[in-house]
């Protein structure tokens, strides 16, 4: 039987560390067995993610290549964005899509969300699958086109080896994309 944890007590919260993006939280912690240790965290906020696997009627699945600053090098994955204020995630999917690689969908199944590294970070991406795609192009916030990639399903683990495709966000919605078609 597992034990049921309570979350340590937080004494206190300040941020230690800001640029334009991002702010840096330490946490004051106390624990119920009374250690009390000091945590950093990406500070919470409030902004979830999408992260979209479009699979055409050809059964090819769309993927964009794009800078990464983070690798320093281009990427391939699948498109993502975050949820804009007033938006549902549904609605940021299929805008995304839009914005990314030229197309809407009408069928978009949610099918898990995940964090990245919730040690640091508390934000939330969820990650769907999408059919039934049609032609729509939304202008994006990208500093440059992207790179669309046709890459065929039956040759899914082909793409689970390629360099560029390493992101574990689309490594994981691929899979899960996976199990859903094969109807597991």
């Amino acid at each position: 039987m597992t034990k049921k944890l309570t979350p340590p007590e937080i004494l206190d919260t300040k941020v230690v560390a800001k640029s334009r993006l991002f702010q840096i939280e330490s946490l004051e912690l106390r624990f119920s067995n009374g250690e009390e240790r000091t945590y950093e965290r990406m500070k919470p906020s409030g902004r979830n993610a999408v992260m979209i696997v479009p699979v055409t009627e050809n059964g090819d699945l769309l993927l964009v290549r794009e800078y990464a600053a983070g690798t320093e090098r281009y990427e391939l994955g699948f498109p993502k964005g975050l949820i804009d204020l007033g938006e549902t995630a549904l609605d940021a999917a299929n805008r995304e899509l839009k914005e990314e690689i030229g197309f809407g969908a009408n069928q978009l199944l949610p099918l898990k969300e995940v964090v990245l590294a919730p040690s640091y970070f508390s934000s939330k991406m969820t990650l769907f699958l999408a059919h039934d795609l049609y032609p729509e192009k939304l202008e994006g916030d990208e500093p440059e086109p992207l790179d669309l990639v046709r890459w065929p399903v039956n040759q899914a683990e082909a793409l689970l080896s390629h360099i560029d495709f390493g992101e574990a966000r689309s490594i994981t919605a691929l899979l899960l994309a996976l199990k859903h078609l094969s109807g597991q």
